[in-house]
C-alpha cells in the first residue's frame, strides 16, 4: 500500500514538474523568442502592416476598407465618396440578406458569398454593381462602357477583405478622381502607375494596386495642389 502511494506521489510530482517546465518553455520562452525575432527582423509585418497618414494609423495594407460619405438620415448603406479610389465590393458571409453582418467591409466575419454562378441574387448584384461603376466613373470627357468594367470591380474576393484592385480598375477611376479633386488626369494616372505592385518574384500572382496606400498618396497630392 505504501509503495503504491509513493509511486503515485512520484508520478504526480513528475507530471507537475513537466507541466511547469513545458508551461515556461511553450508559454513564456517560445512566445517571447518568436516575438523578439519578429520585432527585430520584420517589425512592420509583426505589427500588422500598419499604414500611417498624418502621424496616425489609418489602416492595414492587408485589409480592405470602404471610402464612404457619412450616412444620411434614413439610409442603411452609405454612398461611396467618389473623390477617393474605391475598392472591390465586399459581400461575403452575412450580407444584407443575412442580418446585415459583414456588409461593405463592416466585418464581423470574413468569407465569400458562396452563391453559385447562376444564382439570381449574384447576377442581380453583379449587374447593379456594373451599372454603378459605369455611372460613377463616367465624366464629362470620359465615358465608361460596360465592357470596360473588370471582374473584380463587381465581385467580392473569397475573404471579402481584399485590399487590392487591378491596375485596370484603378485606371478606370482616374478621370473621376481627377475631376472630383480638381487635379489633372495625368497627375492621377502617374500616381496610379507609381503604386502598381508587380508579380511576386516576377511570376507569382498578378499586378495589383493597394487602395489604401493609393488614397493616402492621393490625399498628399491634393494637399500639395491646394498649397500650390
Amino acid at each position: 500500500m505504501n509503495n503504491s502511494v509513493g509511486s503515485t506521489a512520484r508520478l504526480l510530482g513528475a507530471g507537475l514538474r513537466a507541466l511547469l517546465v513545458l508551461t515556461v518553455i511553450c508559454g513564456v520562452v517560445y512566445p517571447l523568442a518568436v516575438t523578439g525575432i519578429a520585432q527585430g527582423l520584420f517589425p512592420d509585418k509583426a505589427n500588422g502592416s500598419e499604414v500611417r497618414s498624418g502621424g496616425r494609423v489609418v489602416g492595414s495594407e492587408l485589409i480592405g476598407q470602404r471610402y464612404d460619405l457619412p450616412l444620411k438620415k434614413g439610409q442603411e448603406t452609405a454612398e461611396p465618396d467618389l473623390k477617393w479610389f474605391q475598392p472591390r465590393p465586399s459581400n461575403g458571409l452575412g450580407s444584407n440578406r443575412d442580418a446585415g453582418v459583414n456588409t461593405q467591409y463592416d466585418l464581423i466575419l470574413s468569407g465569400a458569398t458562396n452563391l453559385a454562378g447562376d444564382s439570381k441574387d449574384l447576377i442581380a448584384d453583379v449587374r447593379a454593381a456594373k451599372a454603378a461603376v459605369v455611372k460613377d466613373n463616367s465624366t464629362a470627357d470620359f465615358e465608361v462602357k460596360p465592357s470596360d468594367v473588370p471582374a473584380e470591380a463587381v465581385t467580392s474576393s473569397g475573404s471579402g477583405l481584399d485590399p487590392h484592385i487591378s491596375p485596370r480598375y484603378a485606371e478606370l477611376q482616374v478621370h473621376r478622381v481627377a475631376e472630383r479633386n480638381g487635379l489633372a488626369v495625368h497627375q492621377v494616372r502617374k500616381l496610379v502607375d507609381e503604386h502598381v505592385d508587380g508579380r511576386i518574384l516576377g511570376f507569382v500572382g498578378e499586378p495589383r494596386v493597394n487602395v489604401l496606400q493609393l488614397n493616402v498618396a492621393l490625399k498628399g497630392l491634393v494637399a500639395g495642389a491646394a498649397k500650390g
